[in-house]
């Protein structure tokens, strides 16, 4: 597809000479010599509407200056973004998913309606950032990452917050844990200004493993958002895409097989995300490369687990800075052999040579990274589960913190908010595996993350009593015994659809398996009974969502046929 569109785009040295596109360019105030010079497109997530992203399009001005002042034309245009934070739990959360190949149609767009000649993302929540890879994979064209950085902590009474402390209020209101005045104190400062969630969640996940991949510079997805070094980061981004137009270095030439794994690896490593398996199998079909949930197991096989950051740890992604940011771990995992340095990157240099001159971990003075030998776990938190519930797969996030086997009964829930008016009526017991379902992609629509429910969980004192499984999603900040991304989903007739309640489930990370204890031949009287339930939407974003999105497993894209 990429090479189909690059044959349309004006080509470095060519001038432009369509008199209409000449007369309003000269209407936006660009003069003759600049109409010789390559356009930039500058992407920007920016919104006044959700810390992530409030402070983008003030970025985006950084970088502009940047391009500029290295005899390139910056033009910025705008992109939609949805916040996951404040969409969690509620039905607007069905339009998360959707947003990012939104994101990615909508950039590849206006690069290719307009022929930029290469792109920079200026990104903060979490769908933004696979959306625009997967747009810049599609363009094929020079194109460079910026993210936005992670929010600083909040504080209260002594204690450090972030979003996923909001959500555990909640639970520990459920429970009788906490008065209404620290529950208010919580909510309040959780969130003491711009950035993206601060542990190790889906953004903070995909912005360090994207830096890892080679698509932004060095120390993108460790300087906080309000850091100094992060508008000195944008004003650079000028003389590194310079360079990438002068050696005509594409995503394609950077999005490898071998990157990817490098991405991947550092995602087990810091204990990151289940939405990056959603994310780069969808990245890795925008750039032609097959990429499997059995080669991400793979990889989660080989690498430790050494990060003791949030959601399941103690530390933020503010913290990582300090200690050398995510060069010094990329750094040291290259050193032990575990990501390959000769991958390509935006600088023009590769990886190998990039961290020549990244710090090296202290592992005497700080423990927020752990040397392999004392790994946290030895192996990913990432598995991917098959069995009879799960015939083409499912994704846990397993630290072994919460152990390695659980088994109870089934608690059925259609919808996410039936567990929360269950918890607060204490009709969830320990010992229960709750089930939701008609969350996946079609069925939802829209795969809605799990983290209102699994955090009120946590707060509620069940998180190592209960378990839960979903064809829908679980957001970065979700910890506990969870298995989300079952497939088939409900709504395509998977096994989810077919569980009753009281059934026993058994979901064992050893062998990797998620079983529903009925005979084979019950198995099949219930599916013959089962009756595919009418989509939520016909027309609409939401209407065209169910229609054209692939499975979970195939990472929910959704422009392939």
């Amino acid at each position: 597809m990429s090479q189909e569109l690059n044959k349309f785009s004006r080509t470095l040295t060519q001038e432009v000479t369509n008199p209409a596109a000449k007369a309003m360019l000269y209407g936006i105030g660009l003069k003759e010599a600049d109409m010789a010079k390559p356009q930039i497109g500058i992407a920007s997530t920016g919104y006044e509407g959700n810390p992530c992203n409030m402070h983008l399009n003030g970025l985006s001005v950084y970088v502009k200056q940047g391009i500029q002042a290295n005899e390139m034309v910056g033009l910025i245009f705008n992109t939609i973004g949805v916040s996951d934070g404040m969409t969690n739990g509620n039905d607007g959360m069905r339009y998360s998913l959707p947003s990012r190949d939104l994101i990615a149609d909508s950039i590849e767009t206006v690069v290719m309606a307009q022929w930029y000649d290469g792109v920079i993302a200026v990104v903060g929540c979490d769908k933004n950032m696979p959306g625009a890879v997967m747009a810049m994979a599609r363009l094929n064209r020079p194109a460079i990452m910026v993210y936005g950085g992670t929010i600083r902590s909040g504080h209260y009474k002594g204690q450090k917050l972030d979003i996923v402390s909001a959500f555990e209020a909640l639970g520990k209101k459920f429970a009788g844990n906490i008065s209404d005045e620290d529950y208010e104190g919580v909510i309040q400062n959780a969130i003491p200004g711009q950035g993206a969630c601060g542990g190790m969640y889906t953004a903070n996940t995909m912005a360090a493993s994207i830096e890892a991949m080679g698509l932004s510079l060095p120390f993108s997805s460790s300087y906080p958002a309000t850091h100094e070094g992060k508008q000195e980061e944008c004003k650079k981004i000028g003389v590194a895409m310079k360079k990438l137009l002068e050696l005509n270095l594409t995503p394609k030439e950077i999005i490898t097989r071998q990157s990817l794994e490098n991405a991947l690896t550092v995602v087990m490593a810091l204990g990151g995300s289940t939405n990056a398996t959603l994310h780069y199998l969808a990245i890795a079909r925008s750039a032609g490369i097959p990429l499997t949930l059995d080669d991400i197991q793979a990889i989660s096989d080989r690498t430790p687990y050494i990060a003791d950051l949030k959601p399941s740890g103690k530390y933020y992604m503010e913290d990582i800075l300090a200690i050398g940011g995510v060069p010094a771990l990329m750094k040291y995992l290259h050193q032990e052999g575990l990501i390959h340095g000769e991958c390509l990157t935006v600088t023009g240099k590769t990886i190998a040579e990039n961290l020549a001159e990244a710090p090296d971990l202290d592992f005497e003075n700080q423990k927020i990274i752990f040397p392999l030998s004392q790994a946290i776990k030895k192996s990913g938190h990432i598995q991917i589960l098959y069995g009879n519930l799960a015939p083409t797969g499912a994704v846990a996030k397993i630290t072994g913190k919460e152990g390695l086997r659980f088994e109870g009964d089934a608690k059925i829930c259609e919808h996410e908010s039936e567990i929360i008016e269950a918890l607060s009526k204490g009709e969830i017991k320990a010992g229960n595996v709750v089930v939701i379902r008609n969350a996946g992609p079609k069925g939802g629509p829209g795969m809605s993350e799990m983290l209102k429910p699994t955090s009120a969980v946590m707060g509620a004192g069940l998180g190592d009593k209960i378990a839960l499984i979903t064809d829908g999603r679980f957001s970065g900040g979700t910890h506990g015994f969870v298995v989300g991304h079952i497939t088939p989903e409900a709504f395509d007739g998977g096994p989810i659809a077919l569980v009753q309640e009281g059934d026993r489930i058994t979901i064992d990370a050893n062998t990797r398996e998620l079983t529903l204890h009925i005979s084979d031949e019950e198995m099949l009287a219930r599916k013959a009974a089962w009756v595919q339930p009418k989509p939520l939407f016909t027309t609409g974003v939401l209407g065209k969502y169910i229609r054209d999105v692939k499975s979970a497993s195939e990472g929910c894209v959704t422009d392939e046929v």
